[in-house]
C-alpha cells in the first residue's frame, strides 16, 4: 500500500515541478522515488506484523549412561593395556541454551529464532584394581579423544587416596567415598554434543607395571633419553610450524595436547617407576674423521622454518647460520637437528621437577655423507678418497691414522691435530643472559671445547645437573700418541674437566664416558708389545668423579640353529637367563677372544692369557673387578714398569 501511495505522491510532486531530467519527465522521476521509499516502508510494516518463527534443537529429558553395571568384576591389570571401565558416579546432565536470531527488519520477512541445547556430564569411571602408575591415551566411541580443554584427572587406586574434591562438593564430604584400592577417572563437564548427547563408550590406556625386584620394571633405575637430535624434541611446550592459519604441530606426535617430552617422561615413570636418573643426550655434528679438519657444529633440518612461540637457536647461532644436515637420496634429512637451547633447558627442569637426577651427555653425530670426496685417514698417507658415510665418532683420529703409511701417530704433528680438534674455547668466551648462552669467542673455532663448555653454561643456567660428561667414545683420539708414551687427547680432556668444574661447581659429578673397548687400556696390537693404561691420568684426575663406560660388551655368541659352540655346551636358547648371566663375567672378552674376522666366523676362540706375568685381567675388558682392584703397571715394549700408574 505504501508503495502505491508514495508512488502516486511522487508523480504528483514531479508533475507540479515540470520539466525533464536527462530527457525523463520530472513526474516519472518523482514516481520512481516515491515507489522505492514506499517499498521499504511496506517491508518494514510486513516484517513487524509477521509472527517470529522459532526453531528448537533436540532436547533431552534424561541422562543416558551406557556403561554402568552393578556388581561388575574389578579387573586386575599387569603391564600396559587398553581397557574399558564402569561408571561409578554421575551427576544429572547440565543443560545450556544458545539462541540466535536471523531475519526481520531491513532483510524482510519474519524473525527466525533458533535455540540449541548443549549438554555436559560429570562422572567417574572405575578402571581396575590399583595402584596403577598412569593413564596414557583415551578413546571415545573407538576414536582417540582430544583431551585439550577437557577437565579430567585420574586416581591410582592406592590405599591412601582421598575423595575427589568435585564429587565431594556435589555429594558432601561425608557421603563421598575415596574408592581406595580402585583406580578411577573423573571427568568434569564433558561436552556431549560430539557423542549424540550421551556419555560415549570410553576406553583407556592404563599402566600398571609388574615392578617386582626380579623384573625389568623393578630393576631399571636409569635410562638414556634420546634421540639426541630433533630441533624441538626436548621442548615441554607445544611448538608449531608454519604461518597462522596453516600451522602444524612440531612436537605433539603422541598426544594432541601434550609435548612429546612430557608424554615420554609420563610413560617412563608409569612403566618403570624405579627409575631415578635420566641421561639427556644432545648432539652437534662432526664433518670429518681427520681430527685437524673436523668441525663440530649445531645443525638444523631445514635452513628456513617458521615456528611459534619459540624459534630455534643454539649457542647464539640462528637457523640461517647453522650447519644444514645432509640429505638422503629422497631429499630427507639424515638426522634431526640439534635440540634448541630453550628445549634443553625445559627438559632439564622438567626432569628434575619430577625428582629425577639428570646426567648431561654432549654427543657427536658424524655427518659425513655418502659419496664424499674427503681424504680417508685410514689409508697410507691418507691418499684414498672418500671417508665412510655417517661413521662412528670413535673413528675420529690423526691423519694418517696409526698403523698406516705416513701416520702422524707418535709425532709432534699428532699433538697439533688433537689440539685443533679440541679448539681454544675458554669459559670466558660465552655470555649468559638468563637461560640464554651465546658465543663471543673466535667465530671460526668449532672445536669440541666450544660445544662442551656451552652446555656446561647452559646446564648451570637451567639450575644445574647432577652429572656432566665431557665427551664419550672417542677411542680414535684418546689412543693417539705424540711420543712413545704420551697421549695428548687425555691431557686435553683433563683440562676440559677443570674448566667444566669452574662453571658447574663442586656439586656436579663430572666424567668422560669411555667406550667399553677403551676404558681399560691401550693395546695397539702392532707387534710392539705395548700395553698402556692410557686413561689412568684422566680417571685419577681430581676433577673426575667416576669412571664412565659406555658398556656394549657382548653377552652372547649365539648363532642361527644349534650347530655352534654355545648350543653344543648345552645352552637351550639365546634368551636363557643363566646363559646371559654367565657371559657377564665370562665368555668373549673374559675367557677368550677372536683374533680376526675369519676366526669369528669359524668360532675359533683364543684363550686370554698373560704368560709369565700371570695377569690376564689386563687384557680382559669384562674383568672390571680386577681392573679396579689391582694396581696398574704400563708395559712399554711389553716390559712391565716398576712404577704403577696414577
Amino acid at each position: 500500500m505504501a508503495t502505491l501511495v508514495l508512488g502516486a505522491a511522487g508523480t504528483a510532486i514531479g508533475g507540479s515541478i515540470g520539466g525533464a531530467i536527462l530527457g525523463v519527465s520530472a513526474a516519472t522521476v518523482g514516481g520512481l522515488i516515491g515507489s522505492t521509499i514506499g517499498s521499504v516502508v511496506d517491508s518494514w510494516i510486513v516484517s513487524s506484523l509477521a509472527p517470529a518463527q522459532r526453531i528448537e534443537g533436540p532436547r533431552l529429558d534424561t541422562l543416558r549412561i551406557t556403561s554402568a553395571t552393578e556388581g561388575a568384576v574389578i579387573p586386575r591389570l599387569y603391564g600396559r593395556m587398553r581397557m574399558g571401565g564402569n561408571i561409578i558416579w554421575a551427576t544429572d546432565f547440565r543443560e545450556e541454551t544458545r539462541t540466535t536470531t536471523q531475519g526481520g527488519k531491513g532483510g524482510g520477512g519474519g524473525k527466525v529464532k533458533t535455540t540449541e541445547y548443549l549438554y555436559y556430564a560429570s562422572f567417574a569411571v572405575a578402571l581396575c584394581e590399583g595402584p596403577i602408575t598412569g593413564i596414557g591415551r583415551i578413546w571415545a566411541d573407538g576414536k582417540l579423544m582430544d583431551t585439550a580443554g577437557i577437565t579430567w584427572r585420574w586416581y591410582p587406586g592406592d590405599e591412601a587416596q582421598t575423595a575427589d574434591p568435585f564429587i565431594a562438593a556435589r555429594m558432601g564430604a561425608a557421603n563421598t567415598p575415596a574408592y581406595r584400592g580402585t583406580a578411577y577417572v573423573v571427568f568434569e563437564d564433558l561436552p556431549l554434543g560430539d557423542y549424540g548427547n550421551r556419555i560415549p563408550q570410553l576406553s583407556f590406556e592404563v599402566f600398571r607395571p609388574l615392578a617386582d625386584p626380579d623384573t625389568a620394571e623393578g630393576l631399571v633405575q636409569a635410562v638414556t633419553m634420546i634421540p639426541a637430535s630433533g630441533e624441538f624434541a626436548y621442548a615441554t611446550q607445544a611448538i608449531r610450524k608454519g604461518l597462522a592459519g596453516n600451522q602444524g604441530a612440531e612436537n605433539l606426535n603422541a598426544l594432541s595436547d601434550s609435548a612429546d617430552m612430557v608424554v615420554a617422561l609420563d610413560r617412563l615413570q608409569a612403566m618403570a617407576p624405579k627409575v631415578e636418573s635420566v641421561s639427556l643426550v644432545v648432539a652437534w655434528f662432526g664433518d670429518d674423521l681427520r681430527a685437524r679438519a673436523c668441525q663440530i657444529r649445531p645443525g638444523v633440518e631445514l635452513a628456513s622454518k617458521i615456528t611459534t612461540p619459540q624459534t630455534w637457536s643454539v649457542n647464539g647461532v640462528s637457523r640461517a647460520n647453522a650447519h644444514l644436515v645432509s640429505r638422503d637420496d629422497q631429499g630427507r634429512p639424515v638426522y634431526g637437528g640439534t635440540p634448541a637451547d630453550f628445549a634443553v633447558v625445559q627438559a632439564i627442569k622438567e626432569s628434575r621437577s619430577r625428582g629425577l637426577r639428570v646426567t648431561f651427555y654432549p654427543f657427536i653425530l658424524m655427518d659425513v655423507p655418502p659419496g664424499n670426496t674427503l681424504p680417508n685417514p685410514y689409508s697410507d698417507n691418507a691418499a684414498a678418497t672418500g671417508q665412510p658415510s655417517l661413521p662412528w665418532r670413535g673413528r675420529i683420529t690423526c691423519s694418517p691414522a696409526a698403523g698406516y703409511g705416513g701416520s702422524a701417530d707418535k709425532t709432534a704433528a699428532a699433538e697439533a691435530q688433537v689440539a685443533a680438534f679440541f679448539g681454544a674455547a675458554s669459559p670466558s668466551d660465552f655470555t649468559v643472559s638468563g637461560e640464554n648462552v651465546s658465543w663471543i669467542g673466535a667465530p671460526d673455532d668449532w672445536g669440541l671445547r666450544r660445544m662442551v663448555l656451552h652446555y656446561a653454561h647452559l646446564c648451570a643456567a637451567a639450575g644445574g645437573v647432577d652429572a656432566f660428561l665431557i665427551g664419550s667414545e672417542m677411542r680414535g683420539l684418546t689412543t693417539i700418541r705424540d711420543s712413545a708414551t704420551s697421549y695428548p687427547a687425555v691431557q686435553q680432556l683433563r683440562s676440559l674437566a677443570a674448566d667444566v668444574r669452574s662453571i658447574l661447581g663442586p656439586s656436579t659429578k663430572i666424567s668422560y664416558a669411555a667406550d667399553w673397548s677403551e676404558y681399560f687400556g691401550h693395546q695397539p696390537g702392532d707387534g710392539s708389545g705395548d700395553v698402556f693404561f692410557h686413561l689412568d691420568p684422566l680417571w685419577a684426575d681430581p676433577e673426575i668423579d667416576f669412571v664412565g663406560i659406555d658398556n656394549y660388551m657382548p653377552l652372547s655368541d649365539w648363532r642361527d640353529g644349534f650347530e655352534h659352540l654355545d648350543a653344543a655346551e648345552g645352552w637351550p636358547a639365546i634368551y636363557d637367563r643363566a646363559y646371559l648371566q654367565g657371559n657377564i663375567v665370562g665368555g668373549e672378552g673374559y675367557d677368550w677372544f677372536y683374533a680376526n674376522a675369519a676366526d669369528r666366523t669359524a668360532q675359533v676362540r683364543t684363550p686370554i692369557t698373560d704368560g709369565a706375568a700371570s695377569k690376564p685381567w689386563v687384557f680382559r675388558y669384562k674383568d672390571l673387578r680386577a681392573w679396579w682392584s689391582n694396581q696398574h703397571y704400563n708395559r712399554p715394549g711389553g716390559v712391565e714398569s716398576g712404577t704403577p700408574t696414577a
